[in-house]
């Protein structure tokens, strides 16, 4: 009897213990993504630490010290030793646009973007938004390899605008019915134009889309003084041309030269820079930082416009990939500045270096920039992907620090569209787009297109392959 005890007990342990195994085998957990043992670039303060990052459904779940292989599977795991992991890149401003004949072109550029790191887009106005929707949903029913896209939709300006698409403002009325037709898109900010746009019609949009709660951006009309649209509540000012304007001790008066048609925008700028006054200057860097306005410089576009009288891009690799419909979109913007005076392309030179200076001023007042190639047609040789490098690039060169232009990208990007709750940074609950670089970025910015791997969502991408 006491053999069958003891039998019964032994029996009983080893059913215990191949219980036990079992489920501990069951309790290893599963995940979509691991990366592991990867030098973690915190953006919001450049610390750098050795991290192992989980990822499940899109988003980081989890983020450890160590990497204990033992404790889950994962169906895709990347060795990220000796790698450098970001928040993928923001580009800040882009345009998808160019009418039916170039849908297709457009829709092609969107891969671009991620063998570049780029997970997400803001597209500032253009003629597609219907086709964009439908991008928009593609890729998040992963049947489309593109960047998330914010869009403004069409565009507001006045009558006859410069753009297609652009939606026609000449009274309050048209206004509330145009912000009633974004908010139905839905659009995710309004963009303003200043081809056609009268001063009133600026003020008053600015107006009501800060009454609804709708970010904004823009140019400015030159109909305008900069502190009216900040004042207003224009969420982000696209270009440097109106902070510029801003920093003018004659700014009342180029402005009433305007409005008299006495001055043209253009004719302007020499005006501007000569009477550019560093105390007005500091003055209105300090306006938009308490206003919380963001300024996109588009640096890398000016050096491209400033330069095509000189630089000969006929053999950029870029131009293989790019459609032919897009690339013919180019020549506008060619002739023009092949056709230019010679005092014309002077004066646009003196003012692309001016920009960089104010840029760098913008940036030691704490002004949040956003980096935005401005890519897109009719943007001649402004491509798609590589442009937002070129465009942290010239930040440098401007006089940021690696960090401070890697910051006005997804860091800074997040805050203005409000989206930093769930990107931006690489935080647990935070979604996994994210960018894997073969070196470090903090010690030289260029180090941003030595890209290993991107992630989007639940996929992982080798830019080699794209």
């Amino acid at each position: 009897m006491l053999s069958i005890i003891k039998n019964y007990k032994i029996a009983l342990c080893v059913i215990t213990l191949l219980s036990t195994l079992s489920c501990s085998k069951k309790e290893k957990k599963h995940y979509d993504i691991v990366i592991s043992n990867i030098n973690l670039v915190e953006i919001e303060n450049g610390n750098i630490t050795t991290k192992t990052v989980f990822i499940n459904n899109g988003k980081i779940i989890k983020i450890t010290l160590l990497d204990s292989v033992d404790t889950y599977r994962a169906k895709n795991k990347v060795d990220g030793t000796n790698k450098y992991l970001l928040p993928g890149f923001w580009d800040n401003h882009i345009h998808l646009r160019g009418g039916d004949s170039l849908v297709e072109e457009n829709r092609n550029l969107l891969p671009l973007f991620i063998a570049n790191g780029i997970t997400t887009v803001r597209d500032a106005g253009g003629d597609l938004t219907l086709e964009i929707l439908k991008w928009r949903k593609e890729i998040s029913d992963n049947t489309l390899v593109g960047p998330t896209i914010y869009t403004s939709g069409p565009k507001l300006d006045g009558s006859n605008a410069t753009w297609a698409g652009s939606l026609p403002i000449e009274s309050s009325e048209d206004i509330t019915k145009a912000l009633d037709s974004l908010e139905k898109i839905p659009s995710d900010f309004v963009k303003i134009y200043d081809s056609r746009i009268s001063r009133e019609n600026y003020l008053e949009i600015l107006k009501q889309a800060s009454a609804r709660g709708i970010i904004s951006s823009g140019h400015m009309p030159f109909t305008v003084e900069l502190n009216e649209a900040v004042n207003s509540g224009i969420g982000a000012i696209e270009h440097l041309y109106y902070v510029l304007k801003g920093c003018s001790s004659q700014e009342s008066e180029i402005t009433q030269a305007i409005i008299r048609k006495e001055l043209s925008f253009w004719d302007a700028m020499d005006d501007l820079i000569i009477s550019y006054n560093d105390s007005i200057a500091q003055q209105t860097f300090k306006d938009l930082k308490k206003a919380n306005t963001y300024v996109v410089p588009t640096l890398h576009i000016g050096d491209i416009l400033s330069y095509l009288d000189e630089v000969d891009h006929s053999n950029d690799p870029y131009l293989k990939i790019i459609g032919k419909g897009i690339i013919k979109t180019y020549e506008g913007r060619i002739k023009r500045a092949l056709t230019a005076s010679d005092e014309s392309k002077k004066s646009r030179k003196e003012l692309n270096t001016f920009f960089k200076g104010l840029t760098k001023s913008l940036q030691d007042a704490d002004v949040k920039l956003l980096a935005g190639s401005d890519s897109g047609a009719f943007n001649s040789y402004t491509y798609s992907g590589i442009s937002l490098h070129k465009e942290l690039e010239a930040m440098v060169s401007a006089g940021l620090t690696p960090l401070e232009a890697i910051q006005t990208s997804a860091y800074h990007g997040s805050h203005y569209l409000k989206k930093n709750e769930v990107s931006g940074t690489i935080k647990i609950g935070k979604v996994s787009d994210l960018v894997i670089l073969n070196s470090n970025p903090i010690q030289n910015i260029k180090n941003t297109k030595d890209i290993y791997k991107v992630i989007k969502g639940n996929k992982v991408y080798d830019p080699k392959n794209m």
